[in-house]
């Protein structure tokens, strides 16, 4: 695997999340947006399944480390947490408002590396986050 290779799936992440913040939207019109999450996780539960029995990659529970186990529970809580304020706040506001904050998540993650995993960030590393962050509050304003 080359350095490169996550480069594609970074893409097609950030244009599923564009996706997402646009049916999200509609989806969220006439339902109660803690149901919309749901009805959305039980796609996202059954796409999975298949994908691991097409791709034969399943494991067991008891193949899987006691520590991998915590902090996939705690990413977990952490998704769900997101989903339910993101999904909610399409319900209050307009998509193009809400998924710019949404993604002072990247912010978020920068500051969090340094802080957590220790990453290290250079000037114009910093700068990029600077922009990011501007950037979002600057799309977001009405």
């Amino acid at each position: 695997m080359t350095s490169a290779s996550w480069l594609p799936w970074a893409l097609g992440s950030a244009a599923f999340a564009a996706l997402t913040a646009i049916f999200a939207k509609i989806g969220v019109e006439n339902v109660n947006s803690d149901l919309a999450t749901f009805i959305r996780t039980l796609v996202i539960v059954a796409t999975l399944a298949l994908i691991l029995a097409a791709t034969g990659e399943f494991r067991w529970p008891n193949e899987v480390s006691a520590r991998t186990y915590l902090f996939l529970v705690l990413s977990g809580l952490a998704t769900g947490g997101s989903w339910l304020c993101y999904f909610r706040a399409l319900k209050l506001g307009q998509a193009a408002q809400v998924a710019p904050i949404d993604k002072l998540s990247v912010v978020l993650v920068a500051l969090f590396g340094v802080i957590f995993l220790g990453e290290k960030l250079s000037g114009p590393n910093w700068l990029g986050v600077a922009l990011i962050g501007a950037g979002a509050i600057l799309v977001a304003y009405r």
